[in-house]
């Protein structure tokens, strides 16, 4: 197994990993592309109707009897149309707020978990859920521009093979396009959380069954991704950076 070294020591500065390039894949047995698409929408909805934002934004799942929670999938949530479904949690948002942009720099607070969607006497949901990135309980600090938001070029250019060159292979383009949906806070990063919504990124809008860098050890090939974030900064990068 390869060990690009050089690679790895530049790109040990801006992410967040630098282990083996091959993650262990670690997802249930593999059906079609259009059968995982299918199963990725279906646990979207089901994932909507059993979970609710608590009192700090943060996401958990409805007991069973609770009327008093509302849940996700009555707080109008937005699917796009590459499948990306986001919902923005009522009373959080900055006014005016901050436009954030495509190559900004961001500061981000939340809870980050991937999942494998999958049917199971004959229900479907997300299982196998695996952490991906949770700044409130590792430091109660945001995270500071991520590379599966926006990749820098030193990273790039630094890409032992051809795939590595590419953004793509960083970049989960469905969490760009959702989180692009919300406005940024301009708030020191000591600021107490309160998260602003949910986004769910099925694997096609991910890495789906591409090659990707190997962020936590393991492999998201098929895995969808759930991003329950707020942005406490977003700046304008120079350009090119």
């Amino acid at each position: 197994m390869k060990k690009p070294f050089l690679f790895l020591a530049v790109v040990s500065i801006a992410l967040i990993s630098c282990k083996k390039d091959t993650p262990v894949d670690e997802t249930a047995p593999e059906v079609s592309i259009e059968t995982q698409n299918s199963y990725d929408d279906q646990a979207a909805v089901e994932f909507l109707q059993t979970h609710y934002f608590n009192a700090k934004g943060k996401v958990e799942e409805l007991k069973e009897g609770d009327t008093t929670n509302v849940k996700l999938a009555n707080l109008n949530p937005i699917t796009l149309p590459s499948g990306v479904v986001y919902v923005v949690r009522p009373g959080a948002q900055p006014n005016p707020g901050t436009t954030i942009g495509s190559s900004d720099i961001i500061r981000l607070m939340g809870v980050s978990t991937t999942y494998v969607a999958t049917n199971e006497s004959d229900k479907v949901k997300f299982r196998s859920p695996a952490n991906f990135s949770n700044p409130i309980a590792i430091s109660g600090m945001p995270e500071v521009d991520p590379s599966y938001f926006y990749v820098k070029k030193i990273v790039l250019e630094a890409g032992a093979t051809d795939i590595q060159k590419q953004r793509s292979y960083y970049e989960i383009e469905g969490f760009k396009e959702g989180l692009m949906k919300f406005k940024s806070f301009d708030i020191p990063d000591e600021t107490n959380y309160n998260l602003q919504g949910l986004i769910i990124v099925p694997s096609r809008a991910a890495f789906a069954r591409d090659p990707h860098f190997n962020y936590t050890g393991i492999s998201y090939r098929n895995r969808s991704f759930i991003f329950n974030v707020q942005v406490y900064k977003t700046t304008e990068a120079p350009d090119p950076r």
